[in-house]
């Protein structure tokens, strides 16, 4: 958008409300006007982002930006796509054999261990979790359980387990961040 009509336009009003004044009125017009056109565009481009800013909250599914391109302000809509509904939740898995703990059981002794997860599977995880309404912890305990008592998937990983020479298939290695 080119805002330079509207400064010139000011400017130009600044010098015709002058000119009845004098000559004197009129060149220290002519100065001023020089002198405005910072100010000028600075207030336009506050006026344009209120108004962008305001047309935003009149918008469900988009809003609007005002960005500077050199000296010329630009609005840019982006349209915010519907989020898919969430796929339904898995069906429960069946209860873990006697003896084991899970985060509603207290007759079996807990126990901490650390887990290094990559990102992505850390994030899934915890949507996971959130979808079912509960903690992170009992969402693993619960699917750990499944998997234990032979109704999880057993497969390795995309790239497979890595286990270093020398050391039984129970130790996993390798680097995540969490």
């Amino acid at each position: 958008m080119d805002i330079a009509p509207f400064v010139d336009s000011l400017r130009r009003d600044l010098n015709a409300a002058a000119a009845p004044g004098g000559p004197d009125v009129a060149r220290a017009a002519e100065l001023l006007s020089g002198s405005i056109d910072a100010a000028a565009r600075l207030a336009l481009l506050d006026a344009l982002a209120q108004a962008a800013d305001e047309v935003t909250t009149k918008l469900s599914a988009a809003s609007v930006e005002l960005r500077l391109r050199g000296r010329e302000p630009e609005l840019v809509v982006t349209e915010h796509l519907p989020t898919p509904p969430a796929p339904p939740a898995p069906p429960a898995p069946p209860p873990p054999p006697g003896g084991t703990a899970t985060s509603g059981d207290v007759s079996g002794d807990v126990t901490r261990i650390t887990l290094r997860l990559p990102e992505g599977l850390k994030d899934a995880a915890e949507r996971s979790a959130a979808a079912e309404g509960i903690s992170v912890n009992a969402w693993l305990v619960r699917v750990i359980s499944a998997a234990v008592a032979g109704g999880g998937p057993q497969a390795a990983p995309p790239g497979g387990w890595t286990t270093p020479p020398g050391r039984g298939r129970r130790h996993i290695t390798g680097y995540g961040r969490a």
